[in-house]
C-alpha cells in the first residue's frame, strides 16, 4: 500500500461542502415520495458512488463528474479526510467502512492504480471471490457487521453476470445532549397529509436553536457534545412535504443549518419513530444525468480493469437504511452496493412534529449531510 500523508485534503471550505451538499439534496429529491416515510444516507451513497468513479473513463467519467459538479480526485480526497476524522466517543459514533468483491475469473484483470486508489483513499478491502452462495452469504454478514447488526440482507442474489461489487457501509450512534426523562414523553396525535390520526408517543423538550425559512420553521436538537446534530423542518399549511422539498438546494439547506440563530425558546415535540427503507438508485442516478456508466455498450469503466468476454458497465445500486429515534437518541444504519456487470428576553415558540416534517443529521463541525429523511407517518 502505498502511503498518503502528504496528499490529505484538510479544507473543508464552504464552496465545496456547497457543492456536495448540493448533489445530496438533488438525491433526496428524487427518492422522497407523499405516501410513505424515506431516509438515505447521501454520505454512503457519494461514497460508494466516489469509489466506483475512479475506474471511469471519458465520457462516463465526465457524466459522474458532472451531476457531482465536482472532479473526482477532489471528491476522494476531500471522502478520505472525512472518514480518517471522523469524531467519536463514547456516547456518540459515526463509523464508515468500504470493501471490494470480485470475482474469481481468469479473464477478469483488475487495474492495479485503481486497486491502490480504493485502499489507500477508502481503506477498503479486496476479497476475490467465486460469486456463489457463500459469497452471498459473506457480503451480506460484512454488511450487517459494519451497520451494527442494523441492515441485514442488503443483497437477495448474485446475477450470474455480476463481476464486482463495491460496497460501502455507515453506522452512526449517538446520545441527545439532554436525554428525554419519562415524564417528558406522553401520548398524543400525529395527523398525516390526507386528514389520518395515529396515536404517537412525543417526546417534549425546550429547544434553543430555532430554524427559519419561507413556508418553514424548525429547530436543531443536539446529540452528545454538539458534534452532530438533529434538525427537523415543519412546513406550514400552505406547502406539503414534497413541495418544500423540491424547492430545496444545496446553498439554501446550507444557511438553514449554518446561519445565527436567533436565540428562541422552542416548546418542541419529536415522535418516537423507526423507518426501513431501501431503494434500487440505477433510474434516480440516470435522470440526474449518469447515463453512460448504466449503459453495457457505452460504459468505459477500464480503470477498473477488463474481461475478455464483456464490457465492464453499472448494473444496480442498492440503497437500504434503517433509523430509530427514541428517548435515548438516534440509532441509525445504511449500506450501499455498486453491482458492476459483463441565540434578553427570549421569544417563544411552539414546534411539534405532530404532522409530517423534514428532518437532516449532519456533522456540525463540516456542515456534511448524513441522513436525510422524511416523516410522513409513524409507522
Amino acid at each position: 500500500m502505498r502511503g498518503i500523508k502528504n496528499r490529505i485534503e484538510t479544507n473543508y471550505n464552504k464552496k465545496t461542502i456547497i457543492t456536495i451538499t448540493d448533489f445530496c439534496v438533488k438525491l433526496f429529491q428524487h427518492t422522497i415520495s407523499k405516501n410513505k416515510n424515506v431516509v438515505i444516507s447521501p454520505l454512503s451513497l457519494l461514497a460508494a458512488l466516489t469509489m466506483t468513479a475512479n475506474g471511469a473513463k471519458g465520457e462516463t467519467l465526465a457524466q459522474i463528474e458532472q451531476a457531482f459538479q465536482l472532479p473526482i480526485s477532489k471528491l476522494t480526497k476531500y471522502l478520505h479526510t472525512y472518514q480518517k476524522t471522523l469524531p467519536i466517543e463514547e456516547k456518540y459514533k459515526l463509523s464508515m467502512a468500504n470493501v471490494v468483491w470480485f470475482k474469481d475469473d481468469k479473464d477478469f484483470n483488475i487495474n492495479q492504480d485503481f486497486l491502490h486508489k480504493t485502499t489507500d483513499y477508502f481503506g477498503a478491502s479486496f476479497y476475490q471471490a467465486p460469486f456463489d452462495s457463500s459469497t452471498l452469504g459473506d457480503i451480506n454478514k460484512w454488511v450487517e457487521k459494519h451497520t451494527q447488526g442494523m441492515i441485514s440482507n442488503i443483497l437477495n442474489k448474485i446475477l450470474p453476470d455480476a463481476v464486482m461489487y463495491l460496497i460501502n457501509a455507515v453506522a452512526f450512534e449517538a446520545e441527545w445532549n439532554e436525554i428525554y426523562k419519562k415524564n417528558q414523553v406522553y401520548h398524543n396525535k400525529f395527523t398525516k397529509e390526507d386528514g389520518t390520526v395515529q396515536d404517537v408517543e412525543l417526546m417534549y423538550s425546550t429547544e434553543f436553536h430555532y430554524l427559519k425559512e419561507e413556508h418553514v420553521e424548525g429547530f436543531l436538537k443536539y446529540y452528545a457534545n454538539r458534534k452532530y446534530a438533529f434538525a427537523a423542518l415543519l412546513p406550514n399549511d400552505s406547502i406539503t412535504v414534497c413541495e418544500y422539498i423540491a424547492s430545496l438546494t444545496g446553498e439554501k439547506l446550507y444557511k438553514i443549518l449554518t446561519n445565527p440563530m436567533k436565540m428562541t425558546e422552542i416548546k418542541a415535540a419529536i415522535p418516537k419513530y423507526k423507518t426501513e427503507y431501501s431503494i434500487e438508485m440505477s433510474e434516480v442516478l440516470q435522470k440526474m444525468g449518469i447515463k453512460d456508466a448504466f449503459d453495457m455498450t457505452r460504459a468505459d469503466f477500464s480503470g477498473i480493469g477488463s474481461h475478455k468476454k464483456g464490457n465492464l458497465f453499472m448494473n444496480r445500486v442498492i440503497h437500504k437504511t434503517l433509523i430509530t429515534v427514541n428517548t435515548k437518541g438516534t440509532k441509525a444504519g445504511t449500506a450501499t452496493v455498486v453491482e458492476e456487470c459483463l441565540r434578553g428576553a427570549i421569544p417563544s415558540k411552539t414546534i411539534y412534529l405532530n404532522r409530517p416534517f423534514v428532518y437532516f443529521i449532519f456533522d456540525c463541525e463540516k456542515k456534511l449531510p448524513i441522513f436525510f429523511g422524511t416523516v410522513m407517518e409513524i409507522e
